[in-house]
């Protein structure tokens, strides 16, 4: 028994290699699993021999997952799922915890990209000669939408399409506000935070929060855009004890966005620390802001001559600047401004008797745009790629994943679906690969469009088991049963009887269970996704699909883990087949 490790793991070990799948191992593979068990110890940290990750580690690894090799996955026993589990869950997890905000989200799949050979490009520089058939590209912008391509060995302007698969990189979570020093209350030093998207805020409440996000910082050489995420619990909004609650209280726990969501930051005599005075319930002492006045013509240069940024730093919470300042190794005085959402700490986790659920913040959308990511890179890598034989060496399209922001708050903004990058995408890409001249190459890009297609992917609604009267009664998805077409007469999803046949086609290719419907009841709102809104801007045939899940908008929300399989498996079926099903359409 290894040094330091606690009495159960001669248990975990005992397990282990008693389990009911371990019996019929070949003796090299029961070693490695030992090995395992070995490395990992009692605290269950991944062993250093773990299969290198798709998804770069940078967040801790949930506890309770390794991987194995890819596979077709059966039933674990109840011993067994703890040890091995499949590398698309593994990584996908990875994923989820490592990406707590756009930013970490569009960092990480840039990341997944070049580590597959893509190449980024800048907006700001024309794309005319770089662009190549059988490339692979992307492109981000604001750092918090993304957009990647490969183009088939086979495109030929104005006879290819685009084969589009949209998500959106946002959830629902608390931001911190422009200022974000508080008055000190009850002893307790508190951030100013604001409700971005429709959240169910009730779930933040006693949970360990930190913060992530982007972070301006003055350099010696100028201004840089660096990205922060705290992993240890900072923040927390706690409950008003049951005691202190009336009746009516107690029955409802309604939440004033306002006065209810303000995080604990720290204890009040902790703040001192800071060299800050403070007044019970009143106005902060002028010492910390003389300090930020004081070191803000410190390195990375002096203050602009309005004295903004000394205005700026006086309006923080001097610890909450200390500790990200820690983190990026910076002085405080460095920091000219930021872009910080809270999240919850809890890594993803599997769940159920077999493991048959995963739970994780951020499911909707992330779920999606790793699923995206993962088929983009297979179809523009499986079997060599554009090398004969490979899957883009047979392609006459081009396959596209656009990773939007701000979907939660209406998509309106420079970064969401609502903006021009899509339609951009399509012209520069299409005018880049077509002849010279401008009106045939501007004919080309129109008959491209009318050749493409847009999977409109987000998460959608399951019958929860205790509510099942809020779904219409024939158009109820499961957990763990695929696939999610969701139809809205009014036009709040884009699909079509046309379109919806596309994806059942893809679902059959596959080998899937035939895709589950969603409609929502004619006494329920309905909500929308941007499908519509590409399909509206563009004129590009749309879909809107999404794999079912629980608990959407809560800080922990929750899925089937065998729906990534069958995601993923739609998404590689989609690059690989649409061309050849939208021909047989008339």
């Amino acid at each position: 028994q290894p040094a330091g490790k606690d009495v159960e793991f001669p248990m975990r070990m005992v397990s282990t290699l008693l389990r009911p799948s371990a019996l019929s191992m070949p003796i090299t593979q029961l070693m490695r699993t030992a090995s395992c068990v070995l490395l990992s110890g009692a605290a269950g940290t991944p062993p250093q021999s773990a299969p290198t990750t798709a998804f770069p580690p940078s967040a801790p690894v949930p506890p309770s997952v390794h991987s194995k090799a890819r596979g077709a996955r059966s039933k674990p026993s109840l011993l067994s799922r703890s040890i091995a589990t499949d590398d698309l869950v593994y990584e996908a997890m990875r994923f989820l915890d490592g990406s707590p905000d756009p930013f970490h989200a569009c960092a990480n799949v840039a990341e997944r990209l070049r580590g597959a050979g893509f190449e980024e490009l800048s907006e700001v520089e024309a794309w005319a000669g770089k662009l190549k058939k059988g490339g692979k590209y992307f492109f981000t912008r604001n750092r918090s939408c993304i957009v990647a391509f490969a183009v088939g060995s086979k495109y030929t302007a104005g006879q290819g399409g685009f084969k589009v698969i949209g998500a959106h990189t946002d959830s629902p979570n608390l931001k911190v506000k422009p200022r974000s020093k508080l008055k000190t209350a009850a002893g307790c030093t508190q951030i100013d935070v604001e409700c971005y998207g429709g959240g169910l805020w009730h779930t933040w409440f006693d949970r360990d929060l930190s913060v992530s996000g982007r972070v301006v910082v003055r350099t010696e050489t100028g201004i840089e855009q660096r990205l922060v995420k705290l992993d240890q619990p900072l923040l927390r909004v706690p409950t008003l004890c049951i005691h202190l609650q009336s009746p009516k209280e107690r029955e409802a726990f309604a939440v004033n966005k306002e006065e209810h969501l303000q995080p604990i930051l720290a204890d009040a005599a902790a703040r001192a620390l800071t060299g800050e005075p403070l007044d019970e319930g009143g106005a902060t002492g002028a010492t910390a802001e003389e300090g930020v006045e004081a070191t803000a013509e410190g390195e990375g240069g002096a203050a602009d001559e309005g004295g903004s940024a000394c205005e700026w730093g006086a309006a923080q919470e001097p610890m909450l600047l200390s500790v990200v300042a820690e983190a990026l190794g910076v002085d405080v005085a460095q920091i000219a401004d930021f872009e910080l959402n809270l999240y919850d700490t809890q890594p993803a986790a599997l769940c159920g008797a077999r493991s048959e659920f995963l739970n994780s913040a951020r499911l909707d959308n992330l779920a999606s745009c790793f699923l995206a990511t993962e088929a983009l890179v297979a179809h523009a890598t499986e079997g060599g790629g554009c090398l004969p034989g490979g899957r883009l060496s047979a392609d006459a399209d081009i396959s596209l994943i656009a990773l939007f922001d701000h979907e939660e708050v209406g998509s309106s903004s420079a970064v969401g679906a609502g903006s021009p990058i899509m339609a951009e995408s399509v012209r520069r890409i299409s005018a880049s690969l077509a002849p010279t001249s401008p009106a045939l190459a501007e004919d080309m890009t129109a008959a491209t469009i009318g050749r493409s297609f847009v999977l409109s992917v987000d998460m959608a609604h399951a019958v929860h088991p205790n509510y099942q009267s809020k779904h219409e009664q024939v158009h109820g998805p499961k957990l763990n049963n695929g696939i999610v077409i969701k139809s809205n007469s009014n036009q709040r999803y884009a699909s079509t009887p046309v379109t919806s046949f596309i994806v059942r086609e893809l679902a059959r290719r596959s080998a899937l269970p035939p895709p589950q419907e969603f409609v929502v009841r004619n006494d329920c709102p309905c909500g929308s996704t941007i499908g519509p809104i590409i399909s509206a801007a563009t004129g590009i045939r749309a879909v809107d699909v999404g794999l079912p899940q629980l608990s959407m908008h809560s800080v922990r929300e929750m899925m089937g883990v065998d729906d990534l399989g069958s995601g993923l498996a739609m998404f590689k079926t989609f690059f690989k087949d649409f061309r050849e099903l939208d021909q047989q359409l008339k």
